[in-house]
């Protein structure tokens, strides 16, 4: 396996894809980058839920995915996601992102087609056989209606090398504990929910894959950074400090509030593609409310 050079730990960033005008904006998306490293952004993923790949055609996909990486240049981990309910179409975008330079890919349980275990075991063996890039896996049930079970990570992780940690969006605390205590806490273990970012980081997970970054990198990246430091109290003053935004942010469906908030902030056009649509005027007005609150927008 190529070994990733550097420490896929920390607040790894699912960023957002901006749109003008129905295009992709990549001037905004390479702010977007540069903002994050400047805040203290351990890591850096696009084309993954928060990035509406589902909305981009292939070459807008691959371009995303090319551009962060010339932006980056190195400068952080870049985590690429890479899946979809096609095998085909995830493997060409594996390796798409190998070729293009990124250091980990991020592969979510095929969605809609609610595969057994066995099934997922193969789709995710087949495609880490075929690359040698570092392979995220991705569990995320409440979208692709099926739970990549504990069993199924363990037997992924004996069998494929570069298999290295896994997101896990999964509200069950309990799953994520009984994960990490199975599989060891040198496997490589996110938390993609929000609220459970500081609790997954006590228990000895790798880091964190929030959506809230997109608006505040300085303070979810620093959150790791306390715990890293043993500076609990600290840590445990941040995760509460950051629950009002962690709720507002998911008021409707993400990324739809973040890339509302981002406008707001001036930071991009909130544009987002069909089927979404832009969030309703009564969760805008909570939504600025809240980001006032933060000292993010004028009231």
């Amino acid at each position: 396996m190529k070994e990733s050079k550097k420490e896929l730990r920390g607040s790894i960033v699912p960023l957002v894809t901006p749109f003008r005008n129905g295009s992709l904006d990549e001037a905004a998306l390479a702010a977007l980058i540069e903002w994050q490293i400047q805040s203290g952004s351990h890591g850096i993923s696009v084309t993954g839920t928060t990035g509406e790949p589902t909305a981009l055609t292939r070459a807008e996909r691959e371009r995303v995915i090319q551009l962060t990486a010339q932006v980056i240049k190195g400068r952080l981990p870049f985590v690429a996601g890479t899946g979809s309910n096609n095998f085909d179409e995830t493997l060409h975008f594996t390796r798409f992102a190998q070729k293009a330079g990124a250091d980990a890919v991020l592969v979510i349980t095929p969605y809609y087609v609610r595969p057994s275990q066995e099934g997922l075991y193969q789709h995710f063996k087949r495609i880490a056989d075929s690359v040698e890039i570092p392979l995220i896996l991705y569990n995320i049930p409440s979208r692709s209606a099926v739970n990549l079970e504990i069993d199924t990570v363990e037997r992924l992780r004996e069998n494929c090398k570069n298999i290295v940690g896994i997101k896990e969006a999964n509200h069950d605390f309990s799953h994520i504990t009984r994960l990490l205590g199975k599989l060891g806490r040198d496997f490589l273990v996110y938390s993609g929910i929000e609220l459970l970012c500081f609790p997954v980081l006590a228990i000895g997970g790798a880091g964190h894959v929030s959506a809230t970054a997109n608006i505040l990198p300085k303070e979810v990246a620093r959150l790791y950074d306390l715990v890293l430091e043993g500076k609990w109290r600290e840590a445990q003053d941040l995760h509460y400090h950051l629950m009002p935004l962690n709720d507002a942010v998911f008021i409707e469906i993400n990324p739809v509030p973040v890339k509302t908030a981002l406008g707001m902030m001036k930071r991009i056009s909130p544009e987002v593609r069909p089927p979404l649509a832009p969030l309703s005027e009564e969760n805008t007005r909570k939504l600025r409310a809240v980001l006032d609150r933060y000292g993010l927008v004028r009231p």
